[in-house]
């Protein structure tokens, strides 16, 4: 079985503060290439749903139809979509 490609894009953000690590919206990651620019907070967050898509596995949509994540930073909250390709 091979690996889907996934990708993370920031698509907004919630919390009164600029990103720690730099990230802004539009931003977009491919997560076998990119994964080194990532803020560590949101690989953990993200590594979970990832492992998941990646392997065939399904996660909700949200109302929009796509799947979405936060930053776990309060001050912070980006929020990223997640896009899986074959």
């Amino acid at each position: 079985m091979s690996r889907k490609k996934v990708t993370m894009t920031l698509i907004d953000k919630k919390g009164p503060m600029g990103c720690h690590h730099g990230h802004k919206i539009g931003d977009r990651f491919d997560f076998d290439t990119d994964r080194g620019k990532l803020c560590p907070m949101v690989m953990h967050v993200a590594f979970p749903y990832i492992d998941i898509l990646r392997y065939g596995g399904e996660l909700p949509k949200g109302k929009d139809g796509d799947i979405r994540f936060c930053c776990p930073d309060a001050d912070v909250i980006n929020v990223f979509r997640i896009d899986v390709e074959d």
